[in-house]
């Protein structure tokens, strides 16, 4: 994530990593992480409605929201078009980086690895989301990865809970954690939309301490 992209962040320090399987959920789903605290949101791609999503969460208003899990430099270019603020992706793709470039927003690949990372920093990036972070060994992996590269910062995203949380929000390589905790599927079927506040509240209250 570049400078613009920590702008766009605004400060934030938990990010919400959302899977919305129906277009209903959109609009109260936005209501329910703004009334939380949240100043961002990250919907990913990863379902027929992503787009309309994306666009009804945007005009929000009170969210930047970013897209998630984008492979192809045509699904960047879809995800800026229904109003994406900033790209995430879970793995380091050059085709998908000058895209995002092309189109002047941020974005943020997913590493794994010290390749990956090297990768990153030579196509000028700052920031990485490190993914799937508690599957490639959580707290430890990141302070491994981020001591050679002093100049990076980093997103850590998968598996991450409550739990975890504090952890990672201690350590100063990390810029922002990706959560999908706050707003799950089963939250959104539920209509679970009072939960959603609450959790992101907590979280947002985590971030700020």
């Amino acid at each position: 994530m570049t400078a613009e992209a920590a702008a766009v962040l605004d400060g934030a320090r938990v990010v919400p990593v959302l899977t919305v399987r129906q277009l209903a959920a959109a609009g109260p789903l936005a209501e329910a992480l703004a009334a939380g605290g949240a100043r961002c949101a990250e919907v990913t791609f990863r379902t027929p409605d992503a787009e309309q999503v994306l666009k009804t969460m945007a005009a929000h208003g009170g969210l930047a929201v970013g897209a998630g899990t984008v492979l192809t430099p045509e699904q960047a270019e879809r995800a800026v078009a229904a109003g994406a603020r900033f790209v995430v992706s879970p793995g380091f793709d050059a085709e998908v980086v000058d895209k995002c470039r092309e189109l002047g927003v941020p974005v943020v690949p997913g590493i794994a690895t010290a390749t990956e990372l090297m990768r990153a920093l030579r196509a000028g990036l700052t920031t990485v989301k490190l993914f799937p972070a508690e599957a490639v060994g959580g707290l430890r992996a990141l302070r491994a990865l981020a001591a050679p590269f002093p100049q990076m910062r980093f997103m850590p995203t998968g598996g991450i809970g409550p739990e975890q949380l504090a952890g990672y929000l201690a350590e100063p390589a990390v810029l922002a954690v990706g959560g999908s905790w706050l707003a799950t599927p089963a939250h959104l079927d539920a209509g679970a939309y009072a939960e959603i506040r609450r959790l992101t509240a907590e979280a947002v209250e985590a971030g700020a301490r």
